[in-house]
């Protein structure tokens, strides 16, 4: 994990021990860009050659499913020669998500303000490969004079003679599910940010209902150079099983809190104490606001990754390591999470309109009350009610957080049914809960 050098004029490809995506703290401007990475490579065979290079990648979406990007893309080009008609081929839309409705991760954020031309130039080759008419980079509240420089890049392409399709910079709403797939189709369509049930899929139906292609930013990046250096040099970095590097949001009780771009299959000690591990941390939150605790340190050896973390029990998610210090309450943590999660219910169907606050009401009972045995397996029942049962996937993570933490944090649960909220139940949260941000059902 070192730094590119930026001396080079001429593009080569990274070594496997090289930062990928972002090679510095400034962000690149377009002429620094095409000089650090050589220009895009659009010709007539080119839609092609990506969709295979792509397949050969082993490319997963960095957004949080982690679904193959290369089934992703043939499924809208397949539905887009479907859609067409006698007189014509039909229209096909292509969506960058920057969304990042993950409170915990910023890795979309850093990305933007670094490396937009990655990201542009993703969007630039995956509109060809589906021969798309329009393209919308979605994002969520940035700061002004990231806004403001996300645009400037979009016009200095324009203004270099770049004849790509149009892209047009979205900002989104905020809250926890505007950024689902769904929901930023919904938006786009003039409505509300609110998930849909599915089928029929976004890359049937999606934008304008024609089919539509949507990708996590982090991963458009990756294609942007797995197209100049092929799918070979992208499998130099990562393991066999998930190939490649990822953006990830270390945060919580390390001394240098950041983003960091790592080799997939790195162990997560290794990444934590180049962040800076403090001694005695708890245990690590991973995966974000859908994901799992595990214990420290006896996690320390788990590969980041989605199928190393998946035997492990938990999940990569959206790139997300927050780690709990020893002064925290990991039950109290959880409360104020799936509290926060309650609030972000699109009130579509049972499981959240009544699951979520139910959950949400007993873990706070159990942090912050009096609970008895009764409560926690009240809770433990909820999850269970309440998991593969919604309309999209908000309750699902909800249960797998609160199941997560009355295993890794039993001894706390013990405890506070036996004499009450412990004494760091009552300090300063650790992981971020953002205010201001009601759901639709409100």
């Amino acid at each position: 994990m070192t730094t590119c050098s930026m001396a080079s004029d001429r593009a080569r490809p990274p070594a496997p021990d090289e930062l990928r995506l972002i090679v510095r703290d400034e962000p690149l401007n377009f002429a620094e860009h095409v000089r650090r990475y050589g220009p895009l490579p659009l010709g007539p065979r080119s839609a092609g050659t990506l969709l295979t290079e792509i397949e050969r990648s082993g490319l997963t979406g960095r957004g949080g499913a982690a679904f193959p990007t290369g089934r992703k893309l043939r499924a809208v080009i397949d539905a887009t020669r479907r859609a067409a008609t006698a007189r014509g081929p039909a229209d096909c839309v292509v969506v960058a998500n920057g969304s990042e409705s993950e409170p915990a991760s910023r890795k979309d954020a850093v990305l933007l303000s670094r490396a937009p031309h990655l990201v542009l130039d993703g969007m630039a080759l995956v509109a060809a490969a589906t021969r798309a008419s329009r393209a919308y980079l979605c994002v969520g509240s940035l700061l002004p004079e990231d806004e403001r420089a996300l645009h400037s890049a979009v016009l200095d392409r324009q203004r270099s003679g770049l004849r790509h399709v149009p892209v047009e910079v979205v900002t989104h709403p905020d809250g926890y599910l505007a950024g689902q797939e769904t929901a930023l189709i919904s938006t786009l369509n003039g409505g509300p940010p609110r998930p849909s049930f599915v089928p029929p899929r976004p890359t049937d139906k999606g934008v304008r209902r024609r089919p539509t292609l949507v990708l996590n930013v982090e991963t458009l990046g990756h294609i942007a150079l797995i197209a100049r250096f092929g799918a070979a040099w992208f499998r130099s970095a990562g393991t066999q099983a998930a190939p490649g590097t990822a953006l990830i949001t270390v945060t919580g009780a390390v001394s240098r809190a950041a983003v960091r771009e790592i080799p997939l299959g790195t162990p997560l000690g290794q990444v934590l104490e180049r962040s800076g591990l403090r001694p005695a941390a708890q245990a690590v939150l991973t995966g974000g606001y859908f994901g799992t605790w595990l214990p420290l340190p006896g996690a320390l050896a788990v590969p980041v990754s989605e199928p190393d973390l998946r035997a492990a029990g938990a999940a990569l998610g959206a790139g997300v390591l927050a780690v709990l210090p020893e002064d925290a309450c990991g039950l109290a943590e959880t409360a104020r999470v799936t509290g926060y999660l309650a609030t972000q219910i699109a009130g579509q169907c049972g499981p959240c309109s009544n699951g979520m606050p139910a959950l949400a009401e007993a873990m706070n009972w159990i942090a912050f009350g009096h609970p008895d045995a009764d409560v926690a397996g009240w809770a433990r029942q909820i999850t269970t009610l309440i998991a593969g049962r919604g309309a999209c996937h908000l309750p699902n993570g909800a249960a797998t957080l609160a199941r997560s933490a009355l295993t890794v944090f039993a001894a706390d649960l013990h405890a506070h049914v036996r004499a009450g909220p412990c004494h760091r139940a009552a300090g300063s949260a650790v992981l971020p809960i953002p205010r201001l941000t009601p759901g639709l059902a409100r």
